[in-house]
Order: structure tokens, then sequence, then C-alpha cells
């Protein structure tokens, strides 16, 4: 299992008001551990005011680089952010696990040419995609509609419009804006219109290898509807959710009693008692088990484990695969036990 290595922070940059770029240094003897796939993420571990704080942010920057960047939205009552935006500096440390997830571009030998979608902080994956496009094949192309309240608002404004201006030939941005008439932008959200515009309209001869989607939850929902709609098969639609809609209301039925819980992490196996209606992760934190974990709301895959004996039930998916399921993966934090004894390891993933 990836454990936290402290690093330090090389550059801190003012994207919007309330957004950030952080850049961290990568000692020569973890290059290798923190080398990444365009689209990955990484957590940050922080202890404040006596509580420890994780949280999963997607990089920004390109491969290529010998430094990682991030892109850091400060949140209402979002304890980091704030900390993030007031308080760190360079030359301070943070533990940072090494990057994960699977909203990712693999670059091959022929060009690629790729449509995504983002709204607010979920330009920050796609950015990196988009320069890993660019740099895989002088041939491909990149087709970006990004939505924001205004321009001022918008992250990596400055960066996006000198790609462009780079690579004019294949490299097409749309802003939309919803608060604030822009020049160079349409103004409202991205809706149905919106996406038939760009696919339809300005590159209705376009052949698109695959789709890329992040942002909050009712817009990647209407993004994707909308390219089934145009008949773009299912598996060139990858997706990001960087907020997720409430999961208290579509809870399993779970059943009364209680789970022996055995827990495989880090090749030390650990033995509990749990209720059925507690989610796998809640139950394994409050033992004070070190088990991998950062957004807790089934956002990222960060807590994902195999079962090896028994059955849960998540409450919400939007990450794992049918196949995935079937293999017996589950997001913990997710997860409720349905049989008496569950084993769950995670380090078999």
């Amino acid at each position: 299992m990836a454990d936290f290595h402290p690093l330090t922070v090389k550059h801190i940059k003012s994207l919007t008001p309330n957004s950030l770029a952080i850049t961290f240094s990568i000692p020569k003897e973890l290059i290798q551990t923190f080398d990444f796939v365009p689209g990955q993420y990484i957590t940050v571990k922080k202890e404040i005011k006596g509580k420890e704080l994780r949280r999963s942010y997607s990089i920004c920057s390109s491969p290529r680089s010998d430094c990682f960047t991030i892109g850091v939205k400060k949140v209402d009552k979002g304890v980091f952010t704030h900390f993030a935006h007031t308080q760190l500096k360079v030359g301070d440390t943070l533990e940072v696990m090494p990057p994960e997830g699977r909203f990712t571009f693999h670059a091959t030998d022929r060009p690629k040419t790729i449509a995504a979608f983002a709204a607010g902080s979920g330009i920050t994956p796609i950015m990196s995609i988009a320069k890993a496009v660019l740099d895989s094949h002088p041939e491909s192309r990149f087709v970006l509609v990004y939505g924001n309240k205004s321009f001022e608002q918008t992250m990596f404004y400055t960066e996006l419009v000198k790609l462009e201006l780079e690579h004019s030939d294949r490299f097409f941005t749309y802003f939309v804006t919803s608060q604030t008439q822009e020049d160079d932008s349409r103004f409202g959200r991205i809706d149905t219109a919106m996406v038939n515009f760009v696919l339809k309209n300005k590159h209705a001869d376009t052949e698109f290898d695959a789709y890329y989607l992040c942002g909050p939850e009712p817009m990647i929902n209407l993004v994707s509807d909308t390219l089934k709609e145009n008949e773009v098969p299912k598996d060139k639609i990858h997706f990001e959710l960087f907020t997720s809609s409430g999961i208290l209301d579509e809870l399993p039925v779970t059943p009364e009693g209680m789970t022996q819980l055995h827990v495989t992490v880090d090749d030390e196996v650990f033995d509990l008692t749990m209720d059925k209606k507690e989610r796998v992760l809640d139950a394994v934190l409050k033992e004070n088990i070190d088990a991998p974990y950062s957004c807790q709301g089934g956002v990222c895959s960060t807590c994902i484990a195999r079962v090896t004996e028994g059955k849960a039930e998540m409450a919400k998916n939007q990450i794992l695969t049918d196949g995935e399921i079937e293999e017996g993966f589950i997001l913990t934090c997710q997860a409720h036990p349905l049989t008496s004894v569950l084993k769950v390891d995670y380090d078999d993933v």
C-alpha cells in the first residue's frame, strides 16, 4: 500500500481570487514514486488544530515536468483550503501520497482527438490531460468546453489562452460564463445546446477518440446523457466527480445485527466487530487502523479494497465498473456489510 512522503512546496501561484496552483519539489529518490499518468490525483495529509485532514487534489502539470502542480480552490468551511490560502508558504512541507486515480489519458503512437467538458475546479485534471495529448503527437487535437461564473473566476484562463495561441490548429477552447457577459465566451451554463453546438456545429466532421468530463455531478450527468443521445459509445466517456450529490436517500436497506470484520492492511490482519449499519471505512478508522482514504464521499478511489469473504453493498458507486464489482472490489467508504463475517483486503487491489 502506498505511504505518505514529505514534499516541499516549491511555488505557490494565485490563479483566481479563490484558487491557487501549488507546486511541489520531487527529491531524486522519489521521482519514480511520484511518476504519474495525466488525470491522476494525489492525497495530501495535514494536521490542523489537532485533527488529521486528508484531501485529494488532481495534478494539473505535464508528466514531462520535473515537479508536479495541483490546483486548490477555496471552498466554504474548507479547513485545508483555508489553510492553503492563508498560511501555506514556499518551503513548507506537506505529507503527500503517490498519484492515484483512473481518470487518465494514455498516449499511443498514433494521433488522438479528445473532447473535454469541465466546470470550475474540474479543469485541474483536464489541464494535465490536454498538455499530454498535445505533447503525445504533432497531429493530436483537443477540444475543451469550460464553464465558470466569470473569466475572473476561471482557473488557468491565461494558460488556456496561451495554449490556443501556440496550437491554434489543434487546441480549441469554448468558454462558458454564467454570471458575466464576456467577449469570446458563451453566456449561460454547459447544457445540451452547448454540447450539441460543439459536436454538431463547430466540430461536426470530427471523430473523437474519447470524451473526458470533470466537475459537479449534474453537469457530468447532463453531458454524458447528451453524448449517449448522440450515439457516443459508453466506453468512450470518462468522468471524474469533484462534488457528489448526497447519499442519505440512497442508502441500501441494511440487515440488523453485527458483523465480524477482518481487515488486511500492509500485510497485517485486524479483527473487529461492527454494526451492519456502519460503513466499513468508518469502522476501520474508529479502531485507528491506517487504511488508505481521502475524500470519504465516494468521489475518489483511494479507499478501494477487495472482499475476500462475505458480502457488502455500496450506498453509492460512480467509480467502479461492473467488472470490478464482480471481482469483489468495493469503495469501503460507501460499503455496508450484508453478512455476519466480512473480510476485506486493502493490499489486493
